[in-house]
């Protein structure tokens, strides 16, 4: 269902894990294991995320650090989406066809 809004699949799975888990802190290298996808792709994405304010990082030594910004202005309703779009996902899936 997200996928009608959130064209970008990359940006899409990117969301999905921090509006899900918003206590999840991870750096790119990371976050590409778990969503398996390009480490390139998904920095190109995290900037973007960042630059809009719904992610904020941190320095770690050489390694910058991504996690949910929960002050970001529409984040409560972007959580919500996210939790109901898996849960309509969840449903038709488990529904004899």
């Amino acid at each position: 269902m997200l996928d009608v809004f959130i064209t970008s699949r990359v940006r899409r799975k990117i969301i999905v894990v921090y509006a899900k888990y918003p206590d999840f802190k991870t750096h790119v290298r990371g976050l590409a294991k778990l969503i398996k996808e390009d480490a390139g792709n998904i920095q190109r994405e995290l900037k973007r995320l960042e630059k809009i304010g719904f992610l904020v990082s941190e320095r770690q030594g050489n390694t910058k650090i991504y996690s949910t910004n929960k002050h970001f202005a529409i984040f409560k309703e972007l959580q919500s989406i996210v939790l109901k779009s898996q849960r309509i996902t969840q449903k038709s899936k488990q529904t004899p066809n």
